[in-house]
């Protein structure tokens, strides 16, 4: 087979060299690719039923915006299936402003649903504001994270959703688990899964349609489709373990095409091992908000209540 010809359809020049399945595809033979890859995962995790209502995370990033765009195209087959996506908008000066607008410009052009709320409709300040006052000595990336995962439960049930559909693509869930693995949290290692289902009903069911395809063919595939990414890159981004677990599986893959899908696996069967290990967290309402909580306050409650302004705002309006 001729090297710049297709591997796959044999008729037309190669887009895009897979080292890790040594094959060439062309433009249209990637596209195709990946939405299978994407619609297998659905099918082997049990993602979706036919009359979901989903909640898609879009942040304005190529991971989210891709995401949306492969679930509008699997969704058109199934007339039951809804779709909205919910952005939030952390308050993150000269950052969010551009991802906002992406995705505004973009669920518009796809018809698609879009709900945006902010840190401060729910906690009453920005991630700015938040940060030059915070007490604890958490990392912007720590507190961000733990409002954002609140931020988009409350717009998902606002919306009516039955699922949230996130956009952890295969290098996100490996370096997770590593990071999980190397701080010696089995607890979190076993939780991160590519479906996170609560049979209690205390939180939507969570899943990551893009769990098994690496980062850099969503990008491509992003590209492809001409997509237009967020130019900027958070300020906040400076978790140094996770930074330097992503630049060594990054130069593994290089070296040694297939480490991160290997990974993966090996990983999955870890965590099936341990899982039984690993007692199931008990949840109640927080007596502050009445979302989730393994304690008496949810986390995000917890950590308002540290900088001392948590009984100025007891619960979140947005509902």
């Amino acid at each position: 087979m001729d090297p710049m010809i297709c591997g796959t359809c044999g008729n037309h020049p190669a887009f895009y060299r897979r080292e890790y399945e040594g094959v060439a595809l062309c433009k249209a033979c990637f596209k195709t690719s990946i939405e299978r890859r994407v619609k297998r995962t659905i099918g082997r995790w049990k993602m979706f039923e036919p009359n979901d209502h989903i909640a898609v995370a879009v942040s304005g990033g190529k991971d989210s915006l891709t995401m949306l765009m492969i679930l509008k195209k699997l969704a058109s087959r199934f007339p039951r299936t809804k779709l909205t996506a919910v952005t939030v908008d952390e308050g993150i000066a000269g950052y969010r402003e551009e991802a906002v607008e992406l995705a505004q410009n973009y669920t518009k052009k796809l018809d698609v649903a879009h709900e945006i709320v902010s840190f401060a409709d729910i906690f009453g300040y920005g991630l700015d504001d938040f940060l030059r006052e915070k007490s604890e000595r958490l990392t912007a990336c720590s507190y961000c994270g733990v409002f954002r995962r609140k931020a988009i439960n409350l717009a998902a049930r606002k919306v009516g959703a039955t699922k949230i559909a996130t956009a952890h693509n295969l290098d996100d869930v490996v370096q997770t688990y590593l990071l999980n693995l190397f701080q010696g949290d089995v607890d979190r290692f076993v939780r991160s899964s590519p479906v996170l289902r609560d049979s209690r009903g205390m939180f939507l069911t969570r899943v990551k349609p893009l769990c098994e395809v690496p980062e850099r063919e969503i990008a491509l595939y992003g590209y492809s489709e001409g997509l237009v990414f967020q130019s900027v890159s958070c300020p906040y981004m400076t978790e140094a373990l996770r930074n330097e677990l992503r630049s060594a599986v990054n130069k593994l893959e290089i070296a040694h095409p297939g480490v991160l899908y290997s990974s993966y696996r090996a990983m999955l069967r870890l965590r099936g091992l341990a899982e039984p290990g690993v007692p199931s967290s008990t949840l109640v309402p927080c007596g502050n908000c009445g979302e989730p909580a393994s304690s008496e306050l949810c986390e995000a409650c917890r950590m308002v209540g540290a900088r001392g302004t948590m009984l100025e705002n007891p619960r979140p309006t947005l509902l």
